[in-house]
């Protein structure tokens, strides 16, 4: 997804500045100051949530992976402690030695940390979710490929183990993270301008 490293030279500075210069920009009236990355925390949902990856057993400590998996035998990922997860009755799963995975929907809740299914899940290739509206109504975005490649480099550290994927398209840096109640897509706005990066959260509140 991330293209390659090139010097920093004179068009990448001045895409620094647009940086700059769009966080400016950002500041609320009043001089009350915008929400910033490393100052906002997205609240956990209340209710139920779904999401979708692969859930990988290994000797019982049970893991929903919502990133990227290696395509390794078996599979190796990072993901979200799962609880109250069970493979009785379970189609699709995969084992090799003490580990078992597979690739679902799971539902049930969040608490910032943890996972706790509290439904059966549903094979992922069986999943037919309601699609979202695109969130950018099919508008391009402001961003260049320099700016869009500088966001994408800062981002991983400013997100920290939320943070899953990114790719720049049609103008926009679209980033994939855990969880977000709304609070990084505000503070990306402020820092990068409004149509510039869109916040994609892995996890969505069942019916939102």
């Amino acid at each position: 997804m991330r293209g390659l490293r090139r010097p920093v030279g004179i068009a990448a500075t001045a895409a620094f500045v647009l940086l700059g210069a769009a966080a400016c920009a950002s500041a609320s009236p009043g001089g009350t100051p915008p929400p910033s990355f490393g100052v906002v925390t997205p609240i956990p949902p209340e209710g139920e949530v779904v999401a979708t990856g692969t859930v990988l057993d290994t000797a019982g400590d049970v893991q929903l992976c919502l990133g990227a998996v290696a395509e390794s035998y078996p599979p190796q990922c990072s993901g979200l402690p799962l609880e109250g997860w069970s493979w009785d009755g379970i189609e699709g799963a995969e084992s090799s030695g003490d580990v078992t995975w597979g690739a679902y929907a799971v539902r049930g809740t969040y608490d910032g940390e943890t996972f706790t299914s509290t439904e059966p899940p549903i094979l992922l290739a069986l999943f037919d979710p309601v699609r979202p509206e695109a969130p950018t109504g099919g508008k391009p975005g402001a961003g260049d490929e320099t700016m869009l490649t500088a966001i994408q480099d800062e981002l991983p550290g400013k997100l920290g183990d939320a943070y899953l994927a990114s790719y720049p398209q049609d103008g926009w840096l679209w980033v994939d993270v855990v969880w977000d109640d709304g609070s990084w897509q505000d503070a990306a706005n402020a820092a990068y301008g409004a149509d510039t990066v869109v916040i994609r959260s892995a996890i969505t509140e069942v019916g939102g």
